[in-house]
């Protein structure tokens, strides 16, 4: 198949006029008579963009484009359609047919993003502080959370008051992970959320920020000053210290680092309660760090229902659970 260079063709970007769809925008690659995928972004600039081919016949009449760009070329390449935009920067992409969980599925990504997929390591299997196996909460409120695959973790989800990921010890919580792709972080950043999230992680003994995405990549923003965002970081770290701020390459890497920050922070926690309780407090202090920690978040009814169901008691599918496993529950909890 010849490249798109006898004639000017558009990729174009438009809304994706389904409101109920996860993926907001629809994207028409100018390829034979002509592809459209629904798309999770308008490129692929930190990540690779999911991509859900449809019809043609779903790209809109009056379709509220985004953007349209002039094509150089366009050209299938075995399971991979290489496009490259009459641009200067940003120019060069590739949708990738591939198959994931049993199903066909295309991402959408760029040499950059395809490189960081791949970042030539391989990450530990070995247990995290020695842990045989770390309670890890999740926030619900998170939409696609890391799963600690291959670890040692027992995921459980709850409403946090801050952070993605937290670490509960003796009905505290003592450490807490915000995490934040680049497009989040700025958002965030110059809408004035993330002084509030960072604010809240500083009251807790032990937070971090973490961001998927190189440091260096703050430097390539092209619709906000990368001034703006870097003093915004520095002033955010001055501001509180006690939260870093942590930059790594992948998802997969940042997950790791969590995973393994949450591990080091119980170890923390509990070396901490048992000097306190073997030194004692110093004079006009404190006991220790972990004594202005905030109470854990409190179980949800539905979390407490699959644990009694698995504790062999008998428990109602809907409505409110009896005092007695409300009891149950606390009993179980205070003997770990």
């Amino acid at each position: 198949m010849r490249e798109w260079e006898t004639r000017r063709v558009h990729l174009t970007i438009a809304r994706n006029p389904d409101s109920h769809s996860r993926l907001p925008y629809l994207i028409r690659v100018p390829l034979g008579s002509g592809l459209v995928f629904r798309a999770g972004d308008t490129w692929p600039r930190t990540a690779a963009v999911y991509c859900h081919p449809v019809d043609t016949a779903e790209w809109p009449a009056d379709a509220e484009v985004v953007e349209r760009v002039a094509v150089r070329s366009c050209v299938r390449r075995g399971a991979a359609i290489d496009l490259v935009l009459d641009r200067v920067r940003e120019n060069r992409s590739q949708l990738v047919f591939t198959r994931a969980r049993g199903r066909e599925v295309v991402f959408w990504q760029s040499p950059r993003t395809r490189k960081q997929a791949r970042p030539n390591v391989r990450l530990p299997t070995a247990r995290a502080a020695g842990i045989p196996e770390l309670e890890i909460l999740v926030d619900s409120h998170e939409r696609y959370p890391y799963r600690f695959a291959g670890q040692q973790v027992r995921l459980v989800r709850r409403a946090l008051p801050c952070g993605d990921y937290g670490l509960a010890l003796d009905g505290r919580l003592v450490a807490a992970v915000e995490r934040k792709s680049l497009a989040d972080l700025v958002s965030s950043l110059t809408g004035g959320k993330l002084r509030y999230a960072v604010a809240d992680l500083a009251a807790l003994p032990r937070a971090a920020l973490i961001v998927e995405e190189r440091y260096s990549q703050v430097f390539t923003l092209d619709r906000v000053r990368p001034s703006t965002v870097a003093d915004g970081l520095a002033e955010l770290q001055v501001r509180w210290p006690n939260v870093p701020i942590v930059f790594v390459d992948t998802r997969a890497l940042a997950e790791e680092w969590t995973y393994r920050f949450l591990a080091a922070a119980q170890a923390w926690a509990q070396t901490e309660d048992e000097a306190a309780a073997r030194i004692g407090p110093a004079l006009g202090t404190a006991d220790n760090e972990l004594s202005g920690a905030p109470a854990a978040p409190a179980p949800s009814t539905a979390e407490v229902r699959a644990w009694a169901r698995s504790a062999g008691l008998t428990v109602p599918d809907k409505g409110r659970l009896r005092p007695e496993i409300w009891a149950a529950w606390h009993a179980r909890t205070a003997d770990q």
